[in-house]
């Protein structure tokens, strides 16, 4: 990035809000220390009972499944199947959401005595239709019963015909609802408009865990059941593990499922997932939700990109050792493909933006080719859009139909432009900030011309420039190993609970040295206190800093660094400014 681009996208510095009286009440209730009352202020957190909520939830303050309003007649239904030994179908989406949720379910109704199936689409092929072979795969096994996970809210006119063939359906999903709901015995989705269920942020994987969780409330109850016989807690894992991958707001009830689900992740007794973890370089035990979201989730997420996403379930449920070992480093190969496809798109890319500057001048790009892989697209659109602070749709293009990926800012949410714009469209699926559509080649230009004038009315100047929130201020003395250990209440950080980014006045003691090309080591001191920082893609702004003894305004986030067994505090250092 050259010099310029990068003073486009330095962020706009957001300082914390002070609240005297709330900060006085927050140290003295729960007896923490100030940075991190400081930060539970700054993540907008009001009263004791929120507080207390959010650092002390346990597995019991999770939501009763029985607020969903068709979970009965879901229960009701797979028990049936249960007792008539009916087939049962599980149809999950093929990303990690859905092969968590395939494999919670398969694996959880094989426990209970269910004859059960599970598939999951290969989409690397453009078809119109998620759920396009699931009706064909329900009647060659002679399923009466189809369970959809991560998917189905939005295709209406696919489940009609599936109920025409005689199979029942119940939805278990997560995306936002068109205005058509499809016909089915039980629709479980959070997000409908007459939803009771509490926590609309629940991702595929928890919907299923619910309905896994009111089926064992019902045969406990009923006495068919001994309640020792199944422990929900070992599901645990998977509905981390989709949770997580699906960018899932990690707050309420979702940070429970996490930060329990990590729990049982590390007890490694899942030998597919551990293979994954090993292949990956994970260490047992020595893993977050960034380290999942970005070295195991796309080796998931690669099958369903250029390969065959059924192996991810197959792996999540596999109890032999060796094949696990054998899927895991087939993951690993995909994975590698993976990143070389997106590279040749990204490169292409990049060239284009580069030679059309004007591009980044409207408030949200859109590009389109019969060049790119369309299993690589969601992760280019999500790397443009952070990279530009802009809503940023990518079409890849084949047979004259466009498979697209949008991504967004908070500022402009995607579902109210594309049911205004649905005529334009063959579907549309997704939530406010993350969103796929498919598209005849011939209506891009006026879907364009359309999102870019609606982000163009709709965002003003500062909208498009990234901000960066800090949290609190804090002094080098104040880093200590028991900060470090306080800090730990707030975890899991993830999706809307990310890591505190924290700030101070330091003295750059030396000039910066560039490490592996694109990061930056600095060498700061405040008192008689001296700390490294690590500033990751910034080595293009050494010259501005290229002086010892300057004064430097840093924003971190701090770090417990393992090296040789001696354990140090470093800082990851997210900007700077010169004081």
């Amino acid at each position: 990035m050259s010099s310029q681009a990068s003073k486009l996208h330095q962020p706009i510095w957001i300082y914390p809000e002070k609240n005297p009286a709330l900060f006085q009440q927050i140290s003295s209730e729960f007896n923490i220390h100030p940075v991190t009352a400081q930060i539970l202020i700054s993540r907008g957190f009001k009263t004791m009972e929120e507080i207390h909520e959010y650092l002390y939830a346990k597995l019991p303050n999770l939501f009763d499944p029985d607020l969903f309003p068709d979970m009965d007649k879901a229960v009701n239904r797979v028990l049936t199947a249960v007792k008539n030994k009916e087939p049962i179908l599980v149809y999950g989406d093929n990303d990690v959401d859905g092969m968590t949720a395939a494999a919670l379910l398969t694996e959880f109704f094989r426990a209970i005595g269910a004859k059960v199936y599970f598939d999951v689409p290969n989409r690397t092929s453009l078809k119109k239709s998620l759920i396009g072979d699931a009706l064909e795969f329900a009647i060659t096994h002679q399923c009466k019963l189809m369970i959809t996970v991560d998917c189905g809210i939005t295709a209406a006119k696919e489940i009609q015909e599936v109920v025409e063939n005689g199979i029942d359906v119940i939805i278990t999903d997560h995306h936002e609802p068109t205005s058509k709901i499809p016909n089915c015995i039980a629709t479980l989705n959070p997000k409908l408009i007459n939803s009771t269920y509490p926590n609309r942020e629940l991702t595929g994987v928890g919907v299923a865990f619910k309905l896994a969780h009111a089926i064992i409330n019902q045969l406990i109850e009923s006495e068919e059941i001994s309640p020792s016989k199944i422990d929900l807690k070992n599901y645990l894992d998977l509905v981390a593990l989709g949770t997580v991958a699906d960018m899932g707001a990690l707050i309420g009830e979702n940070r429970i499922l996490v930060r329990y689900g990590l729990k049982q992740m590390k007890k490694m007794k899942r030998v597919g997932l551990a293979k994954l973890f090993e292949v990956s370089e994970m260490t047992q035990g020595e893993f977050s939700p960034v380290d999942i979201a970005s070295k195991v989730a796309p080796k998931l997420n690669s099958l369903g990109r250029i390969a065959d996403p059924i192996k991810g379930v197959e792996l999540l449920l596999i109890r032999d050792s060796d094949g696990a070992e054998r899927l895991a480093k087939e993951l690993d190969l995909h994975n590698i493909e993976r990143q070389k496809i997106e590279k040749v798109a990204s490169d292409d890319i990049e060239e284009f933006m580069f030679q059309h500057p004007e591009i980044s001048q409207e408030k949200a790009i859109i590009l389109s080719s019969d060049k790119w892989h369309p299993g690589i697209i969601p992760i280019i659109a999500a790397r443009i859009a952070k990279q530009y602070n802009r809503p940023t749709l990518i079409i890849s293009i084949e047979q004259g139909m466009g498979k697209g990926s949008i991504r967004t800012i908070p500022e402009f949410p995607l579902l109210p432009i594309l049911k205004r714009n649905e005529e334009l469209l063959v579907n549309f699926g997704g939530h406010d900030y993350a969103a796929g559509l498919t598209i005849k080649e011939e209506n891009i230009p006026l879907f364009k011309q359309r999102f870019i004038e609606a982000a163009d009315q709709a965002l003003k100047e500062q909208d498009v420039v990234a901000k960066l929130h800090l949290d609190a201020k804090i002094n080098f003395n104040d880093l200590t190993f028991d900060f470090m250990e306080s800090l730990n209440l707030l975890e899991p950080f993830g999706n809307e609970n990310p890591s505190p980014i924290l700030y101070c006045d330091a003295m750059q003691v030396w000039p910066p040295k560039v490490v592996g090309k694109y990061h930056l080591k600095l060498f700061l001191e405040q008192g008689d206190r001296m700390l490294e920082g690590i500033a990751f893609g910034l080595a293009d702004r050494r010259d501005q800093i290229r002086r010892k003894n300057i004064m430097l305004r840093i924003a971190f986030t701090p770090h417990v660094n393992l090296f040789l067994n001696k354990a140090s505090i470093q800082l990851q250092i997210k900007d700077f400014q010169l004081v």
